[in-house]
């Protein structure tokens, strides 16, 4: 299962029958994602993150995750086995190309310090950036919805979420402590 998605991610990042992304056909696709992820891919519904500038290797990688299955969510399940590698590569470049989320006033700069140590603390910096804008395959935390990233920390502390960072996720969420994680997702979310 693992090489078959390997080979499914490599035919759509670099297959030879490959096109440029199509921005314009991304954000036509992107109407089925509005109910969810918001105008402008601004997420205004608990739980369901942003994917506005969510880099363009990373939405293309969860999409594959969810359309084979290693990712689960019953509302997602539906959507993705409608779209084909093109979709996919085309939603990626759509969501990227738009601006971020702005950043929202910090209400416990406090609770934010104890996150941003947190962050020095498990290196998040070393895969997400130093700004936390994410890049290639790796997630954008800056500005994302609060408590979606308190519920990714737990699912990843649990394991139940896998994707590609699965190993990586699970080795750093496992030891922190509800108050880290809590912590953590404040700081990001107010960045």
């Amino acid at each position: 299962m693992r090489m078959a998605l390997v080979v499914l991610a490599a035919a759509i990042a670099c297959g030879s029958s490959v096109r440029a992304a199509d921005i314009a056909a991304g954000k036509a696709k992107a109407e089925l994602c509005v109910g969810c992820h918001g105008e402008g891919g601004i997420s205004q519904m608990e739980n369901i993150p942003s994917l506005a500038a969510q880099p363009d290797q990373f939405i293309q990688w969860q999409l594959v995750f969810f359309r084979a299955g290693t990712r689960k969510n019953e509302q997602m399940q539906p959507i993705v086995e409608q779209l084909n590698n093109e979709d996919i590569r085309n939603l990626g470049a759509y969501y990227a190309s738009l601006p971020p989320p702005k950043p929202r006033d910090d209400d416990d700069p406090e609770l934010s310090k104890k996150g941003a140590q947190a962050a020095v603390g498990r290196r998040c910096a070393s895969c997400h950036t130093d700004s936390y804008a994410g890049t290639k395959g790796v997630a954008r935390l800056a500005g994302q919805r609060e408590e979606y990233l308190v519920k990714a920390l737990r699912d990843y502390k649990t394991s139940v979420r896998a994707g590609g960072a699965m190993a990586a996720m699970a080795d750093v969420a496992f030891p922190l402590s509800e108050e880290e994680i809590e912590a953590l997702a404040h700081y990001l979310a107010h960045l």
